[in-house]
């Protein structure tokens, strides 16, 4: 099975380091280079609960 495609988030200014994101049906990778080289592969329920924490929290 093709891994999804990953996408940059939409907070990354060009030349910096950035956040890429590829998410299937159970699972979500995150990597910070393009190409992804070290990805931090996690449960989607884990995943939502990580973005709540940072949406609590401002991104500090």
């Amino acid at each position: 099975m093709p891994t999804p495609p990953w996408r940059k988030s939409s907070y990354c200014q060009e030349g910096e380091a950035c956040v890429h994101i590829s998410s299937a049906p159970t699972l979500v990778r995150i990597a910070d280079d393009d190409p992804p080289r070290n990805v931090l592969a996690v449960g989607v329920k884990a995943f939502g609960g990580l973005l709540a924490m940072v949406k609590t929290s401002g991104g500090r």
